[in-house]
C-alpha cells in the first residue's frame, strides 16, 4: 500500500532530519522503540546525487524495517530534484522531503535551505516539477521566516507551497537568523494550520512529553497541529519520541530509566553502525551518541572517557557490559 500523510494516525511524530545522527542505524534503533514513528533521512544533496557521488549514494542505504521512510533532499535545481526523485523512487522511498530550512552558512551560501524562503517562485517551481515527475508524496520542510518573522509573506509563501502540490507542512518555529537558539514561536505554526488544508507538523524545543503536550495546540486551544517533529532532544534518548506516541495517542508506555536498562539498546545501536560503517568508522560515528546516552548518569565522565578511547569492538561491548553491571 502506497504511504501517504493523510492516512496516518494523527497527531503524528516524526524524528527530525539532522546531519550526522539520522543515519539508517539511529533510525532503525527509532522504529525499533515504537514502530509508528516516521523517521525522515539526514539532508541530502539532490546535485549530489545528480553527479552520483559515492559518499551520498551509500548515505541512502537503508532497512526495510524503516519503512515508511522519507528521504529529505536540498538543492536549489529543480531538474536535479526530479533525477534525484525518480531515482530515491526506484529505490523503494516512501516520500520526499524538501528542505527549505536549513540556516547552515554554507548551505545558505549555494542559496540553498533557508534561502528559499527568499525565492517562493523557485520555491513553487521545485515542488511542482517533483510532484509531477515522481507518484510518492512530496513534503516540504521551512521557517517562520529569514531574517524576522512577517505575517503576509509568511502566509503567502506556504500558500504557494500548498498550491504547488505539497502535500505536508513542517515548520521549525524561529527563523533562519536565530538558527537553533532564542525564543520559538509557535503562532505562525497554528495560523498556517488554520490556513492551509493540507497538515501542518510543529517543529522547535520540543524536549518532553509536557512540552509536546503543549506545543500540540494553540494556547487557546481552538487550533490543533497534525503532528509533532522531534530533532536534538531524541539524540542520546530515543525513548522520548515513543513517550511522546503514547501520550499523545492515549497510550501506555514506560521507557527504561536507568543506564542498566538502556544498555541493550545501546550495543544493538552499536553494532548496527559497525555492521553498516565497518569496526573503525562504526565506533567513530557511536563515539557522540555515547556521550549523550550516559550523559546525567553516575561515574558517567569516567565510562565516557573509556568509551571515547576504545578502539575495538571487543573491549567497547566489555565496558557497556561493565557498566550494565554496576547498581
Amino acid at each position: 500500500m502506497a504511504f501517504s500523510w493523510s492516512k496516518i494516525d494523527k497527531p503524528i511524530i516524526i524524528l527530525a532530519p539532522m546531519a550526522g545522527y539520522t543515519d539508517s542505524p539511529f533510525r532503525q534503533i527509532v522504529k525499533k522503540i515504537e514502530k509508528n514513528i516516521i523517521c525522515i533521512s539526514e539532508l541530502t544533496s539532490s546535485t549530489a546525487i545528480h553527479h552520483k557521488n559515492e559518499k551520498t549514494i551509500k548515505m541512502l542505504n537503508f532497512s526495510k524495517t524503516e519503512l515508511p521512510l522519507i528521504i529529505q533532499l536540498f538543492g536549489n535545481n529543480p531538474d536535479y530534484f526530479v533525477e534525484a526523485g525518480k531515482y530515491l523512487e526506484q529505490l523503494g522511498i516512501s516520500g520526499i522531503d524538501i528542505n527549505m530550512g536549513c540556516p547552515a552558512r554554507k548551505v545558505i551560501k549555494s542559496e540553498q535551505g533557508s534561502s528559499l524562503i527568499k525565492d517562493p517562485n523557485l520555491a513553487g517551481e521545485i515542488i511542482h516539477k517533483l510532484v509531477k515527475a515522481v507518484k510518492i508524496p512530496v513534503s516540504v520542510k521551512t521557517r517562520i521566516g529569514f531574517t524576522k518573522y512577517e505575517e503576509a509573506p509568511f502566509i503567502n509563501f506556504v500558500k504557494i507551497l500548498e498550491e504547488a502540490g505539497a502535500k505536508l507542512l513542517t515548520i521549525h518555529a524561529r527563523t533562519k537568523k536565530q538558527e537553533f537558539s532564542g525564543e520559538v514561536n509557535y503562532d505562525p505554526i497554528y495560523l498556517a494550520k488554520k490556513t492551509l488544508k493540507i497538515p501542518v507538523i510543529g517543529n522547535g524545543d520540543i524536549s518532553s512529553v509536557e512540552t509536546a503536550i503543549e506545543r500540540l495546540k494553540s494556547q487557546d486551544k481552538k487550533i490543533t497541529l497534525d503532528g509533532l517533529m522531534i530533532g536534538r532532544a531524541s539524540v542520546g534518548n530515543p525513548w522520548l519520541l515513543a513517550e511522546i506516541y503514547a501520550k499523545l495517542h492515549k497510550q501506555t508506555y514506560n521507557p527504561p530509566k536507568t543506564l542498566k536498562s538502556k544498555i541493550p539498546l545501546i550495543k544493538k545501536h552499536l553494532l548496527l553502525n559497525i555492521k553498516q560503517k565497518g569496526e573503525h568508522f562504526g565506533l567513530l560515528e557511536m563515539r557522540k551518541h555515547f556521550g549523550s546516552y550516559i550523559k546525567g548518569f553516575q561515574n558517567s565522565s569516567n565510562f565516557r572517557k573509556q568509551l571515547m578511547q576504545s578502539e575495538t569492538l571487543e573491549k567497547t561491548l566489555k565496558i557497556l557490559s561493565k557498566i550494565a553491571e554496576m547498581k
